[in-house]
């Protein structure tokens, strides 16, 4: 039987990091459907609200443009958020909340939705701006 050949160590970290950046994605979703759901005891409701409203949010408590600080909530926060709530929320039903997470994240998307939605906010934003340059 052959020896399979080693891969190079920067191949293997970059694999982990992938998986690792999924199983983030997946237990995110798997959170938010345990704060909606109401077999999740209540504390543990609220903290996977606030985790997964944090972790969806485009606004960060330390904005990423700041060297090195502004990635340490997302690197820092969010899992260790995450770990928290799955301590408090039972097994059985994280497992099926990350299986159904799983499932979602399957799902393909829609470019053409993502289109529209762009179309509509920038039709928002000229309004807007019609409507303040009248006002002015």
């Amino acid at each position: 039987m052959e020896k399979a050949e080693p891969r190079p160590e920067s191949d293997t970290v970059l694999l982990r990091a992938k998986r690792w950046a999924k199983a983030i994605k997946r237990d995110v979703i798997a959170i938010w459907l345990a704060a909606r759901d109401p077999r999740t005891p209540w504390t543990a409701r609220i903290l996977a609200a606030t985790i997964a409203a944090y972790a969806l949010s485009p606004i960060d408590l330390i904005p990423d443009f700041i060297p090195v600080l502004g990635y340490l909530d997302d690197l820092l926060i969010v899992p260790l958020g995450i770990l928290a709530v799955i301590k408090l929320v039972p097994g059985a039903l994280m497992a099926e909340f990350r299986q159904t997470a799983a499932h979602r994240a399957e799902r393909p998307t829609s470019r053409w939705a993502a289109i529209v939605v762009v179309l509509l906010w920038c039709l928002a934003i000229l309004a807007s701006l019609a409507v303040l340059t009248d006002f002015l």
